[in-house]
């Protein structure tokens, strides 16, 4: 399979060559040139199988065709558990069971892992990341200690929990964390501006590990499936997904499983106060949004980088991919009612994000959809735990690989929201 960028002036791309650059020349983000769909997809025993069965058109004339099973059994060594919810028909995809107690943590594992199988003895690369909360440390998690790589993560100061800050700068030897004076989207900027930065590229390897690298978005299929067939083989059913989104990685993940023909059924979107994604959805044209701060901080994004990639998918065609998709905006006050109703609406704790799907499949409820639906659980609630424990009235106990990262010293670095700065940084190290 061959990848070419959503802006469509970048040459045909090989799998290899699109990992190692992250973000196509022209500034646009890979996606397949054509997809390739599966046979009838037949449930396989563990979420690493079900990675490699469909990864596998993906990795066609790959360096890495024959490593593929390893990466996966690497990447995937901790399961995604769909567990059912205490309504009829309600499920949750755990996705919290990873080294950071989120998502994030396959994809990044993946990455890391195929970038470092491709690796050769000509300098190290420069791994430069934006994170909202939660990628930043997944990639950290990833990458650290590898030989051959630097990474370099930007995030928001002040405007991540405390205990997601501390897993972002407790790294320390070949990862350096910047705390920026700005929003989500100003790092994403910075990111990019690097990235894009031709003079840069010839002195320094640069590549990212945002969700705009194919890197991070393809491995995020495979959960999807996997849950989907699960749910399948148990009840007769495909299985819709309430997915918490900011950036729009996840999400694009879950169209593009649904339309290799994995057991993926509807996708609706749960968004915070940040609106950009529900007014589109909602007919509007699409127009990026001054970032506001919410509660769940990690999708406090107001120009998520994924709408391209997912607007190319659907051919530029607005009616169809409105068809397709809904989305619907959270704010803060339902965030802190949904957490707090939780337990004994639906049998768990949830963190702020997943509470915004919770709130969602709850609106399905009301309006009488029967389907069967899962909410995504994004990240631990432990993660959360200044907004979380007041409002359920416990202490919520991070997860031992979560309480490693904490009891570790933090190192970060505070930077201007200025890809000058960026630039002066990353040469200087």
């Amino acid at each position: 399979m061959n990848f070419v960028s959503t802006r469509g002036r970048t040459p045909t791309t090989s799998i290899d060559d699109a990992l190692a650059a992250g973000l196509a020349h022209d500034g646009g983000l890979y996606v397949p040139e054509t997809l390739a769909a599966l046979p009838a997809f037949a449930p396989q025993p563990t979420l690493a199988a079900t990675a490699q069965r469909l990864l596998a058109p993906c990795f066609e004339g790959s360096r890495l065709r024959d490593a593929l099973d390893a990466l996966c059994d690497e990447a995937y060594a901790f399961d995604a558990p769909l567990r059912p919810l205490a309504g009829p028909g309600d499920h949750v995809l755990e996705l919290f069971h990873g080294p950071t107690a989120a998502f994030k943590d396959y994809a990044a594992r993946f990455l890391a892992a195929a970038l470092s199988a491709l690796r050769d003895d000509e300098g190290d690369t420069d791994i430069v990341v934006a994170t909202s909360g939660d990628t930043g440390a997944a990639v950290a998690a990833a990458f650290h200690g590898r030989p051959g790589f630097r990474v370099t993560i930007l995030y928001p100061q002040g405007r991540v929990s405390p205990r997601q800050a501390h897993g972002l700068e407790c790294w320390g030897g070949n990862v350096r964390a910047f705390r920026v004076a700005g929003s989500f989207d100003d790092c994403q900027r910075m990111a990019k501006a690097v990235l894009a930065d031709a003079d840069l590229r010839a002195r320094r390897r640069l590549t990212s590990a945002n969700s705009i690298s194919l890197g991070r978005l393809l491995p995020q299929m495979a959960y999807y499936a996997h849950a989907g067939a699960q749910h399948l083989a148990a009840h007769g059913t495909v299985p819709g997904f309430v997915v918490p989104t900011g950036n729009l990685g996840n999400a694009c993940a879950a169209v593009l499983a649904q339309r290799m023909g994995a057991p993926v059924g509807p996708i609706v979107l749960a968004c915070n106060a940040n609106d950009a994604l529900p007014r589109y959805f909602g007919g509007a044209d699409y127009a990026a949004q001054p970032t506001r701060a919410t509660l769940a901080n990690a999708m406090d994004v107001g120009a998520p980088s994924n709408f391209e990639r997912l607007r190319h998918l659907f051919g530029g065609d607005d009616a169809a991919l409105r068809a397709a998709i809904v989305a619907v905006s959270v704010d803060d006050a339902t965030i802190r009612e949904t957490i707090r109703a939780a337990q004994a609406r639906h049998g768990i704790v949830p963190c702020p994000h997943t509470a915004t799907a919770l709130h969602v499949l709850e609106t399905l409820r009301e309006r009488g959809d029967a389907r069967p639906w899962a909410v995504v659980a994004t990240a631990h609630p432990a993660k959360f735990e200044t907004i979380v424990e007041p409002l359920v009235g416990a202490a919520v106990p991070p997860p031992p690989a979560l309480a490693d990262c904490l009891a570790r010293p933090a190192h970060g670095e505070a930077l201007p929201a200025d890809a000058q700065a960026l630039r002066e940084a990353l040469l200087d190290d």
